[in-house]
């Protein structure tokens, strides 16, 4: 069989740049809705944050919902890879939530570390807020994870769906108000949701 070399390296060369471009796109949407806020944002606004014309824009996105989206996929699959290491290296209830939490905020703020050095008035995404595939997948998978080390800890009388979504709830949250103080305070942010939730599955566990 017989490669083409030109035409494997042609092939290359338009897939980096559809890349490239996609990543293009999917930045300046965080650098707008950051500036002006979701719902202020056009098309328009995204489009002239880049080096692009129009219509490429439109050969990768229907609209700035999509984009929006497509943000949040991004943010939730890298998220994902920090919870794989939470998850690993948990050993008891305790040592699963603080470190879970701390890698939610830890996250959030890094993610955001720009916007809020320039100043951004506006945390329209914080990374992992949108209900996409990618996050049912997360929380399917905190889900599962509170059930194997809650059982270990011999709390299995407690709703393990109430607790998650407990747990999720409270991260979303506080991670919007923790995004809003100066200085960003991710320790204390993650202290104070760990020894929270702890002290419901304590409650709940003694029942």
């Amino acid at each position: 069989m017989t490669i083409d070399v030109k035409t494997a390296s042609g092939a290359g060369k338009r897939a980096r740049s559809k890349a490239a471009n996609r990543r293009a796109i999917l930045d300046a949407g965080r650098r707008v809705f950051a500036r002006i806020g979701f719902e202020a944002t056009t098309v328009r606004d995204i489009i002239r944050e880049t080096d692009l014309a129009a219509g490429t824009f439109y050969n990768y996105f229907k609209s700035k919902e999509e984009v929006f989206e497509a943000i949040a996929e991004d943010s939730t699959h890298r998220f994902r890879h920090m919870l794989k290491d939470v998850r690993a290296s948990a050993r008891t209830a305790h040592d699963y939530m603080h470190d879970a939490y701390h890698a939610y905020f830890s996250f959030i703020a890094e993610e955001n570390r720009q916007a809020l050095s320039e100043g951004a008035p506006h945390m329209a995404l914080i990374g992992v807020r949108v209900d996409t595939p990618e996050m049912l997948a997360v929380a399917a998978e905190i889900r599962s994870d509170l059930e194997r080390i809650l059982s270990a800890d011999t709390s299995s009388n407690i709703d393990i769906e109430f607790l998650t979504a407990a747990a999720i709830g409270t991260a979303r949250e506080m991670g919007e108000i923790m995004l809003l103080r100066r200085p960003v305070d991710v320790e204390g942010a993650t202290e104070f949701a760990s020894r929270m939730l702890m002290a419901g599955v304590k409650e709940l566990a003694a029942k």
